[in-house]
């Protein structure tokens, strides 16, 4: 697909989509959906064999709703179907010599799940960043750093969404601090993609070099991706204050694409392209279908991906959708992941994420905001401790900054930790050149 010459100061990089009125957009859903029901019947195993299981055909689907009468998919049917009967599987639609590029899951939480693209799957991906770049507010004239990595990861190529849009892409990757800091000094870009954790580690390495993140580069926009913190408000507006640039947080996931959702100008969730990606809320236990606005698990179906459609895909992710208009005119609906599935703790009934402790830590003065959650069983319940680092060249004790973290812990989650532990800086060792890990599950459940 060419580049689209767009007027710089036009706000949206495809109005008649991203504005259509919902009865609009959900006529087009419906038929797209109607489709690829079909589609995935005709030419998958898994989803043929799945449907006859369930006593279902595509046929049986006349309104959105109905969709709740097909089967779920989740990473588990991914893992067991692929490499049988064929390389990519019995999900996959079509022959491999079809496909022209595959990415794969990290693996984080099991066996890592490979994810087929066909040329028309990932033209249509790479437009579609472009639109969500172009929605963070990337325009040709800017320089953009795509400091994601390149091998196997979902999100590597869509610094080719930037080429699309008109930007100068530098595709630097996962590379050494040193080293994007040279490339950030040197070529002065205007925009950078990378993990919230390592946007705040690197504006931190570049303040013990002596440098002002401010003052010293050109950085207007960080975009962000990976990890809960760009949709946490205290955790974006520390990196905001940071570096004096703009965060937005993107979404995206390997079983589908690296572009699904991304944050407008008024930060209030993360638009999902609707017209490709159709959201469910369920409930995480039941599987039943719950109203916008509540709270459950986000389940996707793909209603344009030939290589791979994912119906009903149940992501793990939990937190919930906004389908009313949004202040900056968009009327696809927004997501607003609030923490994972698996990561879920309960604590004297409350149930308690690491964005809960993200958001405090992140919040508090005094201390660096790297944290680490380690959750355990003690006489038949479940306990959590925090630890944190104390803020480079505080004299405040230890003790005062631990009971500060857990009054504010205890107010913010309803329920106070078993203890806060408090380092120097750098100590912890969470710091991570991208993806940090910071939630240990010592509990009998988790093995």
């Amino acid at each position: 697909m060419a580049k689209k010459n767009i007027p710089y100061d036009q706000k949206y990089y495809d109005p008649e989509i991203e504005c259509m009125p919902r009865p609009e957009l959900e006529d087009l859903q419906l038929g797209r959906l109607k489709t690829m029901l079909q589609y995935a019947y005709d030419n998958t195993v898994w989803y043929k064999r799945s449907f006859d299981n369930a006593g279902v055909k595509p046929s049986d689907l006349n309104t959105l709703e109905d969709l709740a009468k097909f089967p779920f998919c989740d990473k588990k049917t991914e893992r067991e179907t692929q490499h049988v009967g064929s390389f990519f599987g019995e999900m996959c639609s079509v022959p491999e010599e079809e496909v022209i590029f595959m990415a794969t899951s990290s693996g984080s939480t099991g066996v890592p799940t490979v994810s087929p693209f066909t040329q028309e799957d990932f033209d249509l991906w790479q437009d579609t960043e472009a639109r969500l770049f172009w929605q963070a507010g990337m325009r040709p004239n800017d320089r953009y750093v795509h400091g994601l990595n390149f091998a196997l990861y979902v999100g590597g190529p869509d610094v080719i969404g930037a080429q699309r849009l008109g930007a100068l892409a530098i595709w630097v990757g996962a590379v050494p601090s040193d080293r994007l800091i040279f490339v950030l000094q040197h070529y002065q870009p205007t925009v950078i993609w990378t993990s919230p954790s390592y946007a705040w580690t690197l504006g931190q390495k570049i303040k013990e070099k002596g440098l002002d993140p401010k003052k010293d580069f050109s950085i207007k926009t960080i975009i962000v991706a990976g990890e809960p913190g760009g949709s946490i408000k205290s955790t974006r507006e520390s990196i905001e204050e940071l570096w004096g640039a703009d965060v937005r947080d993107f979404f995206g996931l390997s079983d589908i694409y690296g572009a699904c959702a991304a944050m407008c100008e008024v930060k209030d969730g993360l638009h999902i392209v609707e017209d490709q990606i159709l959201v469910e809320t369920v409930d995480p236990n039941t599987g039943e279908v719950l109203e916008p606005g509540s709270t459950g698990e986000l389940t996707y179906t793909t209603l344009c991906k030939k290589a791979r459609p994912m119906i009903r895909f149940r992501s793990g992710d939990i937190g919930y959708v906004s389908t009313e208009k949004c202040e900056c005119g968009r009327t696809h609906a927004r997501i607003h992941v609030t923490g994972r599935k698996d990561e879920m703790f309960i604590v004297g009934a409350v149930n308690v994420f690491p964005s809960d402790v993200e958001y405090v830590v992140r919040g508090e003065e005094g201390v660096t905001g790297e944290y680490l959650i380690r959750v355990y069983d003690e006489n038949y319940s479940t306990r959590y401790e925090v630890s944190v680092e104390r803020a480079w060249a505080s004299s405040e004790s230890y003790e005062s900054i631990a009971a500060r973290v857990e009054a504010a812990l205890k107010a913010h989650t309803g329920v106070r930790p078993a203890k806060v532990h408090v380092f120097e800086t750098g100590e912890l060792g969470t710091e991570s050149e991208h993806k940090a890990s910071r939630f240990i599950d010592e509990r009998e459940s988790a093995k």
